[in-house]
């Protein structure tokens, strides 16, 4: 696999973290996860299913699992020999935590100079704000990002997932790819910083765009775009359709399958500024087309006429989709507890791709086998698990 032979040291719980090093793991990497002994809290958040949690199976797939108390000496030195031994070291500890462990970038670098060392905050490591509790609602509001979502007859909106946690782990992921391009190159690690807030700006695009040109906000537009119209969500029969003809030809297109063959000559609607500017107009003329026929109907039409559209999904009509079944991204994972559905690979590689090796740990699953491979000896760990520097499965009552 893509990965294979690398070894990855993760310090992370509930979502940034292990959406980062689940992408790794995905990709054929040996991912250690470091639990305490009370476990990730990913474990028993969120709506349970009859088994595991799915939230918790979801972003540890494809991992292996230690739960050590990185408080006393004798789990810091479980982390240190680790972090000898990994490429890689990901954390989303608030920053400072790791370093008054002992533990932190530069620590490490000393033991292994060849570590790269990622870490995922909210606000990043320096700066007014790097001692603040950050969650996804906060990082979404501080960012702007609520600013921009809904529409102006609404307050600000978050977006209903986790999107600064993922993003960041996404772009944590992206920074450790380069980092080992650039250790090939070097024989060097170094350390990475993501910041939630600093993910969703960086993904403004349109917004800040006309933000810097203008020096103005731009407007909560809700389903209508910024730029483009007509643009968004137009009522069928049955049910709404998404429609974007986002290119002049595209708009050219749902004319002729509308039967609107007198529009792109219309003096209010013949470039795409004044299209904009009298958007309630075109999108009134829009509708009242499409609700002359059902969604599907006009799906099939607008999809042979080259026009972009597609129907509004909920998350039953998505995972039982005859493109996204293609697709494979609906995996089962074979958990102990019982079979556990959870979204599929989004990459796909023709020659490695990516696989679900094994299924998400229990705790301390695997807190034994990873001590071995260190060179503990089978009196140090029943010692460690004695003393509580370490939780091991095969210890704990069932």
């Amino acid at each position: 696999m893509p990965l294979t032979g690398l070894k990855i040291l993760d310090v992370t719980r509930v979502v940034s973290g292990p959406f980062c090093t689940m992408l790794l793991a995905d990709m054929g990497a040996d991912v250690i996860k470091i639990e305490a002994p009370d476990g990730d809290p990913s474990r028993v958040t969120g709506i349970m299913g009859k088994g595991e949690n799915p939230y918790f199976v979801n972003l540890n797939r494809n991992k292996r699992t230690i739960a050590v108390n990185m408080k006393l000496p004798p789990g810091k030195e479980i982390i240190r020999r680790l972090a000898k031994q990994s490429d890689i070291l990901v954390e989303n500890f608030r920053p400072g935590v790791m370093d008054r462990l002992g533990l932190g970038y530069e620590a490490l670098n000393k033991l292994n100079p060849r570590l790269i060392y990622a870490a995922i905050s909210g606000f990043g490591k320096t700066g007014p704000y790097r001692d603040r509790p950050a969650f996804d609602f906060i990082a979404q509001a501080m960012s702007g990002f609520m600013s921009l979502n809904g529409n102006e007859k609404m307050p600000p909106l978050r977006v209903g997932i986790p999107i600064s946690d993922t993003i960041a782990g996404l772009y944590a992921a992206f920074g450790i790819l380069a980092a080992l391009r650039e250790r090939d190159r070097t024989g060097l690690g170094q350390e990475i910083q993501t910041a939630m807030v600093d993910g969703l700006i960086s993904m403004f695009t349109f917004a800040s765009s006309a933000f810097f040109a203008t020096g103005e906000l731009p407007p909560r537009n809700g389903n209508d775009h910024m730029v483009v119209s007509p643009y968004g969500l137009f009522n069928a029969a049955d049910g709404p359709v998404a429609i974007a003809p986002s290119t002049e030809k595209n708009w050219l297109q749902l004319c002729a399958a509308l039967g609107l063959d007198n529009l792109p000559s219309d003096p209010r609607f013949d470039t795409q500024h004044k299209r904009r500017q009298n958007r309630k107009e075109i999108n009134a003329i829009v509708q009242e087309v499409i609700s002359t026929k059902k969604r599907d109907e006009w799906i099939d039409i607008l999809n042979r006429a080259g026009v972009p559209c597609g129907p509004v999904n909920n998350l039953k009509q998505v995972f039982s989709d005859p493109q996204v079944i293609h697709q494979e991204m609906v995996l089962e994972s074979a958990q102990p507890g019982g079979p556990v559905k959870m979204p599929g690979f989004p990459v796909k590689l023709s020659r490695t791709p990516a696989r679900l090796r094994r299924p998400s740990p229990q705790m301390g699953e695997h807190t034994t086998e990873v001590l071995r491979e260190l060179g503990y000896s089978e009196e140090e760990i029943a010692s460690l698990i004695k003393t509580g520097a370490v939780v091991s499965a095969a210890a704990s009552p069932t």
